[in-house]
């Protein structure tokens, strides 16, 4: 399995009800097993219902315990009500996810009004719906609850290439900080982890493809090294967790220092490339959500 080194003692999440978007496969995946072989149920979203149920079915084949796969399109309002009304029936969450993403390399003049909104819809405007619709029920409902986001260092810096990733999730980190402020009083905590380099399959087709990504050199890092998955879930317990609540309102990098090393951002291996460089990454681009749409019509 993805994880073998958490840091918590066993029964540690017995009780917590956990929704991870796109819980189905990488980083989502990863957080998903912590919370379920600490003892959490979990419940998982994304577009392809097959792939949820595998996941899960792998999950619990090797931990026991419940995933429970949702098959919703977070840029979808009333398919996320939908969503939460099923999960309720089985009772009230007690911690909510933001890991489902979209993003790709792109030079900025290249974009498409449908490329902009094919990120900002997940990331930005997906992010809030199911926030919004989780928190005003756990607010009717006088309940406590912790919500995560997964975003990147380039909410503090910005990142060449990635424009429109950069500002959806510049926006949820004043959502963040904006709702632990607001939503405090009603024993909401929000919280953010801003990864680093954790190579996944999806990651590297879109933002590295053809092996010409940014920043995706272990040896540009002060360490060395890539992040390992069970260091992201170990953060990801510890804010989901019992015994960190008066952590609220904060952004956490997990990244090596690379931050501080480089930025973080696309711009060094990226801004030399010619015409016919980034064409062959488009198509390559390209190629990999033509397959991703065709396995969610299985």
């Amino acid at each position: 399995m993805e994880i073998d080194r958490l840091m918590f003692r066993d029964g540690l999440m017995e009780g917590e009800r956990i929704l991870v978007t796109g819980g189905g496969t990488g980083l989502g995946k990863v957080m998903t097993e912590a919370f379920l072989k600490l003892g959490a149920e979990v419940h998982i979203c994304g577009r392809r219902q097959g792939k949820l149920d595998e996941t899960a079915q792998q999950l619990m084949d090797a931990h026991g315990g419940t995933v429970i796969g949702h098959a919703c399109d977070i840029r979808d309002a009333d398919a996320i009500k939908a969503m939460v009304d099923a999960i309720w029936e089985r009772g009230p969450l007690t911690g909510v996810v933001n890991n489902a993403a979209g993003n790709f390399v792109s030079r900025t003049e290249d974009l498409s009004v449908n490329g902009f909104n094919a990120i900002s819809d997940i990331v930005f405007r997906g992010t809030f719906y199911v926030t919004l619709e989780v928190g005003k029920r756990l607010i009717a409902e006088k309940r406590k609850a912790s919500f995560l986001s997964i975003l990147t260092t380039w909410v503090w810096n910005g990142s060449a290439f990635v424009v429109p990733s950069a500002m959806s999730k510049a926006g949820i980190n004043a959502m963040t900080q904006s709702l632990a402020v607001e939503w405090g009083r009603y024993g909401l905590r929000f919280n953010a982890i801003a990864p680093g380099l954790f190579p996944t399959k999806g990651m590297s087709a879109r933002l590295s493809p053809g092996g010409r990504g940014g920043n995706s050199n272990d040896e540009m890092n002060p360490m060395g090294r890539h992040g390992e998955m069970h260091e992201l879930a170990n953060l990801a317990t510890f804010l989901m967790g019992p015994g960190a609540e008066w952590v609220n309102g904060q952004t956490i990098a997990i990244d090596g220092a690379g931050y501080q090393a480089t930025g973080g951002t696309f711009w060094g291996t990226l801004h030399g490339l010619g015409d016919e460089e980034w064409s062959a990454m488009r198509d390559m681009i390209k190629g990999t959500n033509a397959q991703d749409k065709a396995e969610r019509s299985i």
